[in-house]
């Protein structure tokens, strides 16, 4: 449902390439663009609603990937119909629709995961079982920098002026939809700007790293010359005593873009950099273990998700982004939101 672009992107590519999936239906308002999309992918159904998806018989699982404010709804459908169901992030528009589906989910029995291909790297991986391990200690505080070129959505620019002639990066896929313009720029279907589209990943990532809950949030935005915020910073308390700080623009310059996380516990730190995919671990005694770079190919697995959804509903793999994390960044996103509104920190 919400076959644009980055379902077209990644998720339906990925199902395509993956031999235990059939995919029979996609979900676009328009109904002649449906039925583009369904003909160039070979997908037999083009549905212009998201009954006549939910009308198809013999599905398994849903895939929701249309715009912020249809989430909700979509994946309500889904789950009430017992459907296993992926979800793009942001997961939702507020904290109470994320948690009321969760606990649809929960009822039903069924797999439901966020869409955080961030989840899927062996760095990812690696630095969870350190954390869980023990390996550093309680953790005392985290600090995060995420850039990234978001910048031109918000502004509602065309997708070639919103990134000029800025070669794609290594692991960027070719492009067959291009997003809306107000898909990013109006809060009405957006929700916001970067602590929506981007800090979405940042804060699930801080839950899977840590299986902590945030407990507390203080935060300040700038909107630059959109209707929509562009710089976030966050202060946040985890319901472990972790203190954590995150920046976040949209707004870099087309020549770098960062994710840097570091993570330090009493006994060690870790050192991320995730669109570099470098990962080392620091402990007392100031031995240093570095973990094998990853490819800049396999830098952002945008593939992983819904290979993911297919895998944990055949039960060939646990479900390795719960919408849990997706929950646990809605609560982030609601509190830091309120948060910049009346200037205080907020108690989740």
């Amino acid at each position: 449902m919400g076959a644009g672009w980055w379902a077209t992107t990644a998720h339906i590519p990925a199902l395509k390439r993956h031999p235990l999936a059939e995919v029979v239906a996609v979900q676009k308002r328009n109904p002649a663009e449906a039925r583009k999309v369904a003909d160039d992918f070979g997908i037999p159904v083009a549905c212009s609603t998201m009954e006549e998806v939910l009308a198809v018989p013999g599905l398994d699982a849903a895939i929701i990937s249309s715009t912020p404010n249809a989430h909700y709804a979509q994946a309500r459908a889904a789950l009430e119909r017992g459907l296993h169901v992926l979800i793009e992030k942001p997961m939702t528009i507020t904290a109470k629709e994320a948690e009321e589906l969760v606990k649809l989910a929960e009822k039903r029995k069924v797999q439901f995961l966020v869409s955080c291909p961030w989840h899927f790297t062996a760095h990812a991986i690696a630095a969870r079982k350190l954390i869980q391990s023990g390996a550093l200690g309680p953790i005392k505080m985290i600090s995060v920098l995420m850039t990234n070129f978001t910048d031109g959505l918000y502004k509602a620019l065309p997708w070639e002026k919103a990134f000029g002639d800025h070669p794609p990066e290594p692991n960027s896929p070719q492009v067959y939809l291009k997003p809306g313009q107000t898909s990013y720029s109006d809060p009405k279907v957006a929700g916001g700007g970067q602590i929506y589209c981007q800090v979405s990943h940042a804060a699930a990532y801080l839950g899977f790293l840590t299986g902590q809950q945030p407990s507390e949030v203080f935060a300040r935005f700038d909107n630059g010359d959109t209707a929509v915020d562009v710089y976030d910073t966050l202060n946040l308390k985890l319901d472990g005593g972790t203190l954590v700080s995150l920046a976040s623009t949209g707004a870099t310059m087309l020549s770098k873009r960062n994710y840097e996380v570091r993570v330090y516990g009493a006994k060690g730190m870790l050192l991320l950099e995730l669109w570099k995919g470098t990962m080392e671990f620091h402990d007392l005694n100031s031995k240093v273990q570095r973990q094998p770079d990853i490819p800049e190919a396999d830098l952002y697995p945008m593939y992983a998700p819904a290979e993911n959804l297919v895998d944990a509903v055949l039960g060939r793999a646990p479900n390795g982004s719960p919408a849990t994390l997706g929950l646990f960044s809605m609560k982030v996103i609601d509190a830091a939101c309120q948060s910049a509104r009346e200037n205080k920190n907020i108690r989740i």
